[in-house]
Order: C-alpha cells, then sequence, then structure tokens
C-alpha cells in the first residue's frame, strides 16, 4: 500500500473516492462536497483550511484508491464546533505555538461521520496509524478528530488518544404514519403550543416550498444564500460559504439538497438548506428575510420532520447547540472527538479538564433527558 498527502482533491478520482465514501451514506463526505469547498474558495488560500488529504493506494500501478482520510492543516479554530480556544490560549501563555495544527473533519459540519474511509479494517488501521506519523513528522502542535462515528472511535481508542464528548439534539423516527401521529407521543402542554406555533405561521398567510433535485432553480439558490448572509450578519459570524459553493450543492449534490422556503404572497421570506443521507436528513443553514411568529420553528423544525416522516428517514440531525429543540422533540444525544497534543505537560492538563468536562456533558444530559416532552 503507498500512502500519500495531496492538498487538493480535484487531483482524486472522484469515483473512486465516492465509492469509498458510499457505504456511510453521508453526503458530507462525499467528492462533490469536499472539493466543492476547495474549488469554491471556502477552504485554501487564506481562510486558514489548507487540504491535507491523506491517500492509500495499492495494485500494480498503485492506482487504485482504498482508503483516504479528510484532513486539514489549521491556521485557527474557526468552523469546527468543537471548540479548543483555551487549548490555544493556554500554548501561548506558555510561549509555545498551537497553530498549526492539524484537524481531520468536515470543514464547517458539526455532523458525525466517517473520518477514515477505508476499504477493510486493515487499511483503517494503517491510514489511522500513517496519519498520527504524519503528525508526530510534520511538527504540528496537536492532532484533533472531529465528529467521529462509532467504528472510527473504536479504532482511535486505541492509540490511546483524549476522547471528548458533546451533546446535539437529534430527532428519531419511531415510525410514525404522520406528522399528527407524532404529536399524539407529547404531553398535552407541549402538543399544544407546538400546534399554537404552527397555526400561528398558517394563519400569518405563510406556504411553503420543499425542494430537491432538478426542482431546486437558481431562484431558490440565491434566496437561500441570502437568507444565510442574512444570519451571518444578524450573528456577526463569519460567512465561511461563498455563493459558488451554493450552486455546487445544487449542481452537483441535487439528490441530496433539500431546501425548505417559506413564501408570503409571491416573496420568499425564509429558508432552510438541509442534505439528505442514506438514513437522514441534516439541517445546516436557516436566515429570514420578515419576523413572523414560530416561522423558524416551522422552517428548521417541523417541516423538516414532517419531511422525515414522509420519506421514512430515521432521524434528523439539527446541527449543533440549541436547548430550544428540546420542547420540539429532538433530543440530546452525545457526539464525540479525538485528541492528540504533543506536548506532554498539555495532553496531560487537557486529559485531566476532559475527564471534568465529561462528567458535566453526562449531568446536562441526564437533566435534559428529565425534561422530555415526551409521555413516560
Amino acid at each position: 500500500m503507498h500512502t500519500i498527502v495531496t492538498d487538493a482533491l480535484v487531483r482524486v478520482d472522484a469515483g473512486q473516492w465516492n465509492a469509498l465514501a458510499a457505504p456511510s451514506g453521508h453526503p458530507f463526505v462525499r467528492h462533490e462536497f469536499l472539493s466543492g469547498l476547495e474549488r469554491s474558495g471556502c477552504v485554501g488560500g487564506n481562510t486558514g483550511w489548507c487540504a491535507s488529504h491523506v491517500l492509500a493506494y495499492t495494485g500494480p500501478d498503485c492506482r487504485r484508491l482504498v482508503g483516504a482520510v479528510p484532513m486539514y492543516v489549521k491556521l485557527h479554530s474557526y468552523g469546527e464546533y468543537v471548540f479548543d480556544w483555551a487549548w490555544a490560549d493556554a500554548y501561548e501563555r506558555a510561549g509555545l505555538d498551537y497553530y498549526p495544527k492539524l484537524v481531520v473533519a468536515v470543514p464547517f459540519t458539526p455532523v458525525t461521520g466517517p473520518r477514515v474511509l477505508a476499504a477493510d479494517r486493515a487499511v483503517r488501521s494503517a491510514l489511522i496509524e500513517y496519519t498520527l506519523d504524519h503528525a508526530e513528522r510534520a511538527g504540528v502542535s496537536s492532532l484533533h478528530w472531529l465528529f467521529t462515528d462509532s467504528g472510527d472511535y473504536e479504532a482511535l481508542e486505541t492509540r490511546r488518544l483524549l476522547p471528548r464528548i458533546g451533546t446535539q439534539f437529534h430527532w428519531h423516527n419511531r415510525d410514525y404514519a404522520s406528522f399528527e401521529d407524532y404529536l399524539d407521543a407529547f404531553t398535552s402542554g407541549k402538543r399544544k403550543k407546538i400546534k399554537r406555533e404552527r397555526r400561528r405561521v398558517h394563519e400569518a398567510g405563510i406556504e411553503f416550498d420543499v425542494l430537491s433535485g432538478d426542482t431546486v432553480q437558481p431562484r431558490h439558490v440565491d434566496a437561500m444564500y441570502r437568507f444565510y448572509r442574512s444570519t451571518v450578519a444578524l450573528h456577526g459570524a463569519i460567512p465561511y460559504l461563498t455563493r459558488a459553493f451554493f450552486e455546487i450543492l445544487a449542481q452537483e449534490l441535487a439528490e441530496h439538497l433539500v431546501l425548505i422556503l417559506a413564501r408570503h404572497g409571491s416573496d420568499y421570506v425564509a429558508g432552510a438548506l438541509n442534505l439528505r443521507g442514506d438514513q437522514a436528513l441534516y439541517g445546516r443553514y436557516w436566515g429570514a428575510s420578515a419576523d413572523f411568529n414560530g416561522l423558524h420553528f416551522e422552517t428548521c423544525y417541523y417541516r423538516a420532520i414532517e419531511y422525515c416522516i414522509d420519506q421514512r428517514l430515521a432521524r434528523f440531525e439539527a446541527g449543533a447547540q440549541g436547548e430550544h429543540k428540546l420542547s420540539r422533540g429532538l433530543l440530546p444525544t452525545l457526539t464525540r472527538s479525538m485528541h492528540w497534543l504533543r506536548e506532554p505537560r498539555f495532553a496531560s492538563a487537557v486529559a485531566d479538564f476532559l475527564e471534568r468536562e465529561r462528567n458535566g456533558v453526562t449531568h446536562y444530559g441526564e437533566v435534559l433527558r428529565a425534561h422530555s416532552p415526551f409521555r413516560t
């Protein structure tokens, strides 16, 4: 097996890459998504995200791709959603450089999924060892595997990396026949609240278009990108994604893209961008140009849940953070990452912090579950 590192995914055969990604059913590790981020300028250049993907080839001419790790050299900690700013600050106060570091992740995407695309377990193990050795040789401060799925997490545990957990809110399909059937599982008070929120949106004259595949037109992409930028501006955030990347989603990942757009008359006033996998719908971005009571919940959650019920998808992952999701039926779910730090003193300090943080996150989840909106 011949293993290399490349700084551009466009040099990698898309068919071979996607053959490795296909078993997971995750759109975020497809070649179109990751190379699209590079081609559209979301990563690379002066963004602080520099592609450094690990590739494993075999065969007589070493041209058959049998494994890959989507990895980036990072010059900051933006767009990761597993926050290590305090670690970077401690390094700086000690007179050490925390950046550059390495992250194995999907940029700007807090979605659990495969981080090692491999033909079999032997290739996975070899890729993990190579990636760890590469971090040692490169002289970076640290290596972070973010939002790992269970298979990668278990493989990484054997390497004695530092585990970290977090919390997101996910909706799970219990074979609901309809949204009304779903609401029947709620306590009376929570059920009435959701019905009232939905009724207010309907009474305001809001209608919805749920678009995917070839029904997504340039005007829909324009509207969604406008909503995305409005949310970024509202919260003073960084506009990680370019208009060109939205076009790539609509053109190259059309079968995975699900836009939920809210209309008031002939004008779109809000929208939510979702991507669909084999088993789940992933909510990613939302925005609005008008303020209607309950519009956020209807656009981002209720319509997405209805879509999952209609399409018989197993779950809806609504992104990072948001305790307000709990009362809408999205329950706390653990996320996992693994970390390697070069400096032993800091590795020891971070390990102590992570153990205490783990206790806090576990207790936090127990408290949240005690306030589930569902009937016992």
